[in-house]
């Protein structure tokens, strides 16, 4: 007598591949609403590094902010160069992510900014703030 249809290990062999397909799926999809939180989180690392770059080097380290994204900048020879090396290379904040204002904080040789900043981070209703505070303390709020 021939049987027609799938035998039980054949059915599950087929859900456990969709199964493995739907996980690889989910995995690469980036979690909602981390956009502007990531980029915040990021952007504060990177100032908090060059702050601590500026004390140990002894050289003013910039940051300037746009919309787009931000860079470095170094003062040499009484003129301020963009930084190319890795991590203080120029930098977009990601798709659908942008900064609400633009702005230039520069670090001394100790670490303190000329000024306290905050910059906002927004993407799709949701943001995320950088404080840059007057003693050189970098947080996410």
């Amino acid at each position: 007598m021939k049987a027609n249809g799938f035998t039980l290990v054949e059915l599950l062999v087929a859900i456990t591949v969709m199964a493995l397909l739907a996980a690889a799926v989910v995995l690469t999809l980036p979690p909602s609403g981390a956009g502007a939180s990531d980029a915040a989180q990021r952007f504060a690392a990177r100032v908090a590094g060059a702050r601590d770059q500026a004390v140990l080097t002894g050289q003013p380290i910039g940051v300037w902010v746009s919309p787009s994204g931000y860079g470095f900048e170094r003062l040499q020879g009484g003129a301020w160069q963009a930084l190319e090396q890795k991590p203080f290379r120029q930098e977009n904040w990601g798709r659908e992510v942008q900064a609400t204002a633009a702005m230039r904080v520069r670090f001394d040789n100790a670490g303190l900014p000329d000024r306290a900043a905050d910059v906002t981070v927004a993407e799709a209703g949701r943001q995320a703030t950088v404080r840059i505070a007057a003693n050189g303390d970098v947080a996410v709020q």
